[in-house]
């Protein structure tokens, strides 16, 4: 079963980083890695830059530029990288709070069990029949993923957690619950 075959709600690029910060004089910058795909920020690799909140959005004030990184390094906060076309700190700080994106298709089949977050977004989400709303964030907190699942009338975060899942089909945008009586009530807010 494909993920990428029934759903028009997906978007047409995926983050897998942020540009933070310049570093040094000679064009590098600090990334914020959001992808975990091997070697996704190696020498070679082109990504397409757009400015935030451009993914996924018909919004975009202009098409996303290609960079190719010429040098890649782990570090602290992320990743450091070097691009072909930035030469110095300048252009370097240019791109700050840039996302860095590949085209959905570039990005390789979640592990069987395991979801990509744009996947999560958009699920229509139920319990034991009963429809709760759709995923319209994931919040990372100490104890895992969190789903916030919204109706209209009420944002409830839902711990993304196997005992709680019957069912999960990013496919069609489908997540099946199993909560236990009084989550909802308890952690519901109303928007």
């Amino acid at each position: 079963m494909s993920s990428r075959s029934s759903r028009t709600d997906l978007p047409e690029r995926v983050a897998v980083g942020r540009v933070l910060r310049p570093h040094g004089v000679r064009g590098e910058v600090v990334v914020e890695v959001l992808s975990d795909v091997p070697g996704r920020l190696d020498a070679g690799s082109v990504l397409l830059a757009s400015r935030e909140g451009a993914a996924g959005t018909d919004e975009r004030r202009e098409p996303p530029r290609p960079l190719t990184i010429s040098e890649g390094y782990p570090h602290k906060s992320g990743a450091r990288v070097r691009f072909r076309e930035v030469a110095d700190r300048d252009g370097a700080e240019a791109l700050r709070g840039t996302l860095l994106e590949v085209e959905r298709a570039r990005v390789p089949p979640a592990p069987p069990g395991t979801y990509y977050h744009y996947e999560l977004l958009g699920c229509r989400c139920s319990d034991g029949g009963r429809e709760l709303g759709e995923v319209v964030d994931l919040v990372e907190d100490g104890g895992g993923l969190l789903l916030i699942v919204a109706d209209g009338e009420r944002r409830v975060p839902v711990p993304f957690v196997e005992r709680f899942l019957r069912a999960v089909d990013v496919a069609h945008g489908r997540i099946e619950l199993a909560l236990p009586p009084g989550l909802l009530e308890t952690c519901a807010s109303r928007s």
